[in-house]
Formats: C-alpha cells, structure tokens, sequence
C-alpha cells in the first residue's frame, strides 16, 4: 500500500520538519528548491506552520507553500492539510493550514503546537494510516468499476 507523502515547510527552527520526519513516512521539505518545485505523483498532504507578524495585511501562509501550490497538479492532488501552530498567536493560530483548506476544498487533518508532543505524533500517524486505507480503497473500487 502506498504511504500517502507528506509535503511540508520547516523554517530554520526545524519544529515542522522534527514532526514530519516522525511520521514514519515519505516527508519533503518545500524550503528545498527541488521539492518546491515538483509536482507530486498521487495523492498528497501539506503540514504548514502558520505565522503571523501582528500586521492583519501580512499573509500567514509561506511562500515555499504558495509556489507548491501554483502547480494545478499539487492543487488537484492534495487531499488534505495539517497545521502546526502557536497559540500564543491568538485568532492566527493556525491560520495557514485553516485557510489552505478551505480554498481548496480539502479537510484539515490534524493540528497541533510548535514541535507537538508524542501524543500528536502517535494521533498523527494514525490519522494518515487511516487515510492511506481511504485512498487504498477508493483506488481498489476505481479499479474494479473498470
């Protein structure tokens, strides 16, 4: 069964990128220019971080996650975002990973805090797991209607 991959950006703090590379699954960093710039081959998910300078004008989502997204194939291949947050950003937290999902239809999978605790890393990977089985399914039933 295909491990859906998790498509992510991790500033120089490395909180989003230490949650990634616990999942046990196929991660990629979008602040590498090569996985910015790439197009996934399947089913995906974005873990963004959310921030916010206080300015209600400046946007919460990364660059590095807005040129993923001009591709029409990320966009049409995302089935889902995960937002990593600091509550101390009031109404801001997790903002990006809320308003990715709602332009593009797809559901907000999991959220948690800063780098997440062992408990979200073991709810995350559950969660993912269950998608996997989802897509697995929906792909088998595509088949067989065939």
């Amino acid at each position: 069964m295909r491990l859906t991959p998790v498509y992510y950006y991790s500033s120089t703090s490395g909180l989003v990128r230490t949650f990634a590379e616990r999942l046990d699954r196929p991660a990629y960093n979008l602040a590498e220019r090569a996985h910015r710039l790439s197009e996934a081959d399947g089913p995906w998910v974005l873990l963004t971080p959310s921030y916010k300078t206080g300015n209600d004008a400046n946007d919460t989502v990364p660059e590095a996650v807005h040129r993923f997204l001009r591709s029409a194939v990320n966009r049409r291949t995302l089935v889902g975002v995960m937002g990593s947050g600091n509550r101390n950003f009031g109404r801001y937290y997790q903002k990006a990973a809320r308003e990715i999902a709602a332009r593009s239809g797809r559901p907000v999978l999991f959220e948690f805090e800063l780098a997440g605790t062992p408990w979200d890393v073991a709810e995350c990977r559950q969660i993912l797991a269950d998608l996997d089985d989802g897509l697995a399914r929906a792909a088998h039933a595509r088949l067989g209607a065939h």
